[in-house]
């Protein structure tokens, strides 16, 4: 029973502050009494709610198995069906559905009951219409908090899943969105990148934003594993299948069970293999090494690969059928030089993961290093990345990383080759005084900035590390084009 907000202005205020939304409700009343079913409905949808009426339990369960509802307010004594038999109708077909009970025989132990099946709330007869009202503003405010809540929870979810796949890059945003539709179905995914772009993080985020990410995700490098084990690593062995064997073995398949399988690298995968692993696509049945029983396998396949398996197969070393079955959802992870602009919020990421598992005080790189790390193709990609701010940071010696810091082979193409803006401010005329020099290094700077962040003026000025005031006011001291052409940056005059 409720007693809140009897006076009518109260319960205005209360129903006005507690609605999520402007979609309206929509209400099945089952009621056999004539008078009370129109007056209720009446006074229902002049609350603002859409209501189908029923004169009997039964033609209510058949609306209820018909149409959906938010919410079901239902006399407890009706002919056909009574309301506890209308109530788990509701919670076997739509559990999210509320119910209001409602009755002229207030006893407590039917109540109790009630309450026990499901119900959301118990009215006696006679009751103000401005208690059912109540009663069913305050259902509707506690289903909309909760779906808030569960909405919340998969934003942080998702945020969670995708936090170690840095990314400011359109591309990539456009990638999270194929992988949170791809985990959704069991259907294979097949993920496409070259080695180091993170095809592992992508399987471990489709794995756990899927409905097995409670279930076990096993990962398996295929190309780890020595061609004479991975049969027994995959599909497992029985006792004495081989010298060594000595007790039966579950494969990986097995202990994926319900969950997912990761095999990364599968272009490495033997031929022979390879029809042994078409066999559990198909039948979702494997065969441990050494024995002859079938074993029922529910693992959902995701497979990777940096090898063009389009080439492999019109080589003959991976099967088309294969391939055809694992190719359902592809993913293209592109390489870090097609997407500059993560590096700087990637360096980040690693400079603070190294400093906080390391107590290294390195958080910092130079506009010089950060030039150099621009630049760079990485044939290596994001790990190969990661592993030089890695090695930096241990053997940086001034706090900040300098392009010396890293490894050679970035800032050193060849004999005696720098970067452009180390280069030309070495060769320099030595004639000319160090602000000179030191000027044309800052010019040179400043426009490999500009062009590795393809002329965006704020990313440009976090790239080095300086205000979008300080550098409006170095484009317009080294006369750069681009300083005259864009007016909406000259509201950015002051150091921020």
């Amino acid at each position: 029973m409720l007693s809140l907000c009897r006076e009518p202005a109260a319960f205005s205020h209360f129903c006005e502050n507690i609605r999520i939304g402007n979609i309206m409700d929509k209400i099945l009343l089952i009621e056999d009494e004539h008078s009370m079913r129109l007056g209720l409905k009446h006074d229902l949808t002049a609350a603002g709610y859409l209501v189908v009426t029923a004169e009997n339990g039964s033609a209510g369960i058949d609306l209820i198995e018909r149409e959906a509802f938010d919410l079901v307010v239902t006399d407890l004594r009706l002919p056909g069906a009574n309301g506890l038999e209308v109530l788990q109708r509701v919670k076997k077909s739509a559990p999210e559905t509320g119910v209001i009970v409602i009755t002229a025989f207030a006893e407590v132990k039917t109540a109790v009951e009630a309450i026990k099946e499901g119900a959301y709330d118990y009215l006696s007869k006679p009751f103000d219409p401005e208690e059912l009202r109540i009663a069913i503003a305050r259902f509707l405010r506690q289903r909309d908090l909760e779906l808030e809540n569960c909405r919340l929870k998969e934003e942080v979810r998702q945020c969670r899943v995708f936090e170690e796949i840095v990314s400011v890059s359109p591309a990539m945003e456009i990638l999270f969105e194929k992988i949170s539709a791809a985990a959704r179905p069991a259907l294979p995914v097949f993920i496409h990148g070259e080695s180091g772009t993170g095809k592992g993080l992508v399987a471990r985020a489709v794995h756990n934003l899927s409905p097995r990410k409670d279930k076990p995700l096993v990962m398996i490098n295929c190309a780890a594993i020595p061609e004479t084990l991975i049969e027994s690593e995959l599909f497992g062995h029985e006792k004495g299948a081989f010298t060594g064997a000595t007790a039966r073995r579950r494969g990986k398949f097995e202990a994926a069970h319900g969950g997912t399988i990761f095999l990364d690298e599968i272009g490495d995968m033997p031929l022979p293999l390879q029809a042994k692993l078409l066999h559990v696509v198909e039948n979702r049945t494997c065969e441990r090494l050494g024995g002859n029983e079938q074993v029922l396998v529910d693992a959902r396949i995701i497979c990777a690969t940096a090898k063009n398996l389009e080439q492999e197969k019109e080589a003959g070393r991976f099967r088309a059928d294969l391939y055809y079955r694992l190719n359902v959802l592809p993913v293209t992870l592109p390489p870090l030089r097609h997407r500059r602009e993560d590096i700087p919020w990637l360096v980040r990421h690693f400079l603070e993961n190294t400093a906080s598992n390391t107590d290294n005080p390195v958080r910092a790189v130079s506009p010089a290093a950060m030039s150099v790390l621009m630049t760079y193709d990485y044939p290596g990609n994001v790990r190969e990345l990661k592993h030089a701010l890695e090695m930096a940071a241990t053997f940086c010696k001034g706090g900040v990383i300098e392009p010396s810091d890293l490894p050679e082979a970035m800032w050193r193409k060849d004999e005696g080759q720098r970067t452009n803006a180390q280069q030309s401010l070495l060769s320099a005329d030595n004639s000319l005084p160090l602000p000179e020099k030191v000027k044309g290094f800052e010019k040179e700077l400043i426009a490999r900035a500009l062009e590795a962040m393809e002329g965006r003026k704020r990313e440009t000025a976090r790239l080095l590390g300086v205000s979008r005031g300080t550098l409006w006011r170095k484009l317009k001291e080294h006369d750069f084009p681009c300083a005259d052409n864009n007016p909406e940056e000259q509201g950015a005059s002051g150091d921020e």
